[in-house]
């Protein structure tokens, strides 16, 4: 007599959960009329590992468009970038605006 354990109660397969992918957020960068365009590609560099080219391109979205797309990030790494560029760019007196914004799931933001 031993335990039957899978035979008289088996794992419904079927019915086990599907795993969604969590929300990412995106995190942007806000234009201001003061901020040194070297500072903004300085932190594009540091915090977001971007590319000489592609932190200067990003940076010229921001001066033109008033706002860029700097990663696509899970909520709390979203988080601790926007507080972390927040910080730094206070402690440099620098006005710079970070946010973030939940993404849709087809890419674009909320």
């Amino acid at each position: 007599m031993g335990i039957r354990l899978f035979e008289e109660h088996p794992l419904a397969l079927a019915d086990k959960p599907r795993l969604q992918r969590p929300p990412m957020y995106q995190v942007l960068l806000l234009n201001d009329d003061f901020t040194p365009m070297d500072f903004v590609v300085d932190i594009l560099r540091e915090y977001f590992h971007k590319s000489e080219p592609e932190a200067t391109r990003i940076m010229f979205t921001v001066h033109h468009e008033g706002k860029a797309l700097c990663g696509t990030y899970p909520r709390e790494i979203a988080e601790s970038k926007v507080v972390l560029v927040r910080e730094v760019s206070r402690k440099h007196d620098h006005p710079l605006a970070c946010i973030m914004r939940k993404e849709k799931g087809d890419g674009h933001a909320e």
